[in-house]
């Protein structure tokens, strides 16, 4: 009840506007500040990136000025040039190659070995005393065989395992040249340049992005030259979205494959290698707990501060209107002679002043509307609850005076008798309820006319328990539903028809059945009933829509017809109505 007042009403009203105003505001700066910090910490490791791909470009542009400058020593192009390498010329050849190359990779500790390798059986390296694997095993590995197809252009291989020398495996980045020669059919050559993996994983692990970001590498082919998590990549227990990424150009890229917070940063150097950054959102924003409880703080602060505000100024506001609403409860329990003082002239006076004309009228209006209510009640009743129509009066006449003619005096009394007893039950005493019992003699009155009418067209039999005889009906409700029965049923039956009545109590209220063997209905039939015969009641009794308005108008919406029918199996027509003693009837009377 508290929260119903008005007053708490705009105390919350005012609160919940500042708070939402709050949280908005509040919400608004907190993602406005989260998304400047990771536009920056984005392009930081963009710039990062950048830094790698340069540095990584730089070493491999160097090996590849090195491996460029030692293809133009010319002892080894005397070296390539001898038929047989393995004379003392080609020995002392050897010696010195071997030792200009020994010179430059001493000079720097990102080179792991240098190795030139010649169709003409030439083999020589920085190295004067180590064992070479056989000269066919070393031309049939992959850096040879890619150089020899490159027409003097530098192929570049991913990390991988080197094995020139007798039991020394390197893992390295291999850079391989074949060396130029001009002149057809002259032996040709493959110079090597093993680049220090280190190198690469030291430039890389050297990049701090965030807590748990990383660099990686790939090639021109999607395979992985560094990861800081290789072999877990390898296994299987980690994964990278590396088909996404060897589609995607340079930029930043979020992906909803792996894990939601993951960033990467992607950069392509000059020949095909991927230089991939990873950060996670979570590590971009450092401080982004200490930002949520700020805007808590601050959004807690506002709503203290607007409860206190709204609650004094809805106690100022709502003060003249408790008061108002005192004198009305007065009004409610049933007091019409209380008068409200009216102060000043606001609109809480105005609102007063109102009500004081107000509840003068009151008494007045009830009066009146209860009254208008009662005669709209019962002129509505009196309007539906129509006279028997001409023309049944005319065809009854009409069937008296024929059989009048044919000297059917047993028929003419027995019809002429049903009619003065049928015109007597419709216009008698003008009472709305009625016992069953006399209801059911009108629609026995109204059945035998219909049957001589009809010359015994249909039969009939009434079949209402005895107990339900002294309880009350609304006048004339059956005689529409026989006369749709006889109408709509009966009348193009090839053979004689039967039309029964029953009644019965059925959980708490009466339940009256008319029931015909007649051509019956189809759904579509059934569906419109009760508009067919709102548009055509004209000419067909009281219609059955009047008698369900009737019912539902003096009784409720719980009660009226219910239509149930099939083709060529006939029409049940359902009256439910409550269950009114005589004595509970006499009394609304």
């Amino acid at each position: 009840m508290q929260f119903k007042s008005i007053h708490t009403k705009i105390a919350l009203a005012f609160s919940c506007l500042i708070l939402c105003t709050t949280v908005i505001l509040s919400y608004s700066a907190y993602r406005l500040s989260t998304a400047a910090v990771t536009d920056t910490s984005l392009e930081y490791t963009k710039q990062l990136i950048d830094q790698v791909d340069k540095n990584i470009q730089t070493y491999i542009g160097n090996m590849e000025s090195i491996a460029t400058l030692s293809l133009s020593n010319t002892d080894l192009k005397r070296y390539l040039a001898l038929n047989n390498p393995n004379e003392s010329d080609g020995k002392q050849l050897a010696n010195q190659i071997s030792s200009y190359f020994h010179t430059i990779v001493a000079s720097r500790n990102d080179i792991a070995s240098i190795l030139f390798a010649g169709s003409n059986g030439a083999l020589v390296s920085e190295r004067t005393g180590s064992e070479f694997k056989p000269f066919s095993e070393l031309v049939a590995q992959e850096w040879y065989a890619k150089a020899s197809k490159g027409s003097g252009d530098v192929t570049i291989s991913s990390s991988h395992v080197q094995h020139l020398y007798q039991d020394e495996y390197k893992w390295v980045v291999s850079i391989s040249k074949q060396m130029p020669n001009p002149l057809p059919g002259a032996a040709s050559g493959v110079l090597l340049v093993d680049l220090n993996y280190n190198v690469i994983n030291d430039l890389c692990n050297q990049i701090q992005l965030g807590q748990r970001g990383y660099v990686f590498i790939l090639d021109q082919a999607g395979d992985l030259i560094f990861h800081p998590q290789q072999q877990l990549i390898y296994s299987g227990l980690k994964f990278e979205d590396i088909p996404t990424l060897m589609q995607a150009k340079e930029g930043t890229y979020h992906t909803q494959e792996t894990e939601p917070n993951k960033i990467y940063t992607v950069s392509t150097t000059s020949f095909g290698w991927k230089i991939v950054g990873v950060t996670y959102a979570g590590d971009l924003i450092g401080n982004k707990k200490e930002m949520q409880l700020t805007s808590l703080m601050w959004g807690g602060i506002a709503l203290i501060i607007a409860l206190a505000i709204s609650i004094l100024l809805s106690i100022t506001l709502t003060r003249p209107i408790k008061q108002l609403e005192v004198h009305m409860k007065q009004v409610e329990k049933g007091n019409f002679d209380i008068r409200v003082d009216v102060e000043g002239s606001n609109e809480i006076s105005k609102l007063s002043r109102t009500f004081n004309l107000m509840i003068a009228k009151i008494k007045e209006l009830m009066n009146q509307a209860l009254e208008d209510q009662e005669s709209k009640r019962i002129s509505e009743l009196k309007a539906l609850q129509a006279q028997i129509q001409p023309h049944f009066l005319y065809n009854t006449l009409d069937s008296i005076i024929w059989m009048a003619e044919m000297e059917k005096v047993d028929e003419v009394v027995t019809m002429t008798s049903a009619l003065s007893k049928l015109l007597r039950s419709s216009i008698s005493k003008g009472e709305e309820l009625i016992p069953i019992a006399v209801e059911l003699q009108h629609i026995q009155n109204y059945l035998t006319i219909q049957n001589i009418r009809y010359r015994n067209k249909f039969t009939y039999a009434i079949e209402v328990d005895s107990d339900l005889l002294s309880s009350s009906i609304l006048k004339i409700i059956l005689q529409p539903l026989v006369e749709n029965a006889i109408y709509h049923g009966m009348k193009h039956l090839p053979e004689r028809g039967h039309i029964r009545i029953t009644g019965r109590r059925s959980g708490g209220m009466i339940e009256l059945k008319v029931i015909d063997n007649g051509v019956g209905m189809s759904e579509e039939q059934l569906r419109g009933l009760t508009l067919k015969n709102r548009q055509t009641e004209s000419g067909k009794g009281f219609g059955l829509h009047n008698v369900n308005h009737r019912i539902q108008l003096y009784f409720g919406e719980l009660y009226g017809l219910q239509f149930e029918s099939e083709l060529e199996e006939g029409t049940t027509v359902t009256v439910r109505i409550p269950d009114i003693p005589p004595n509970e009837s006499q009394s609304e009377k």
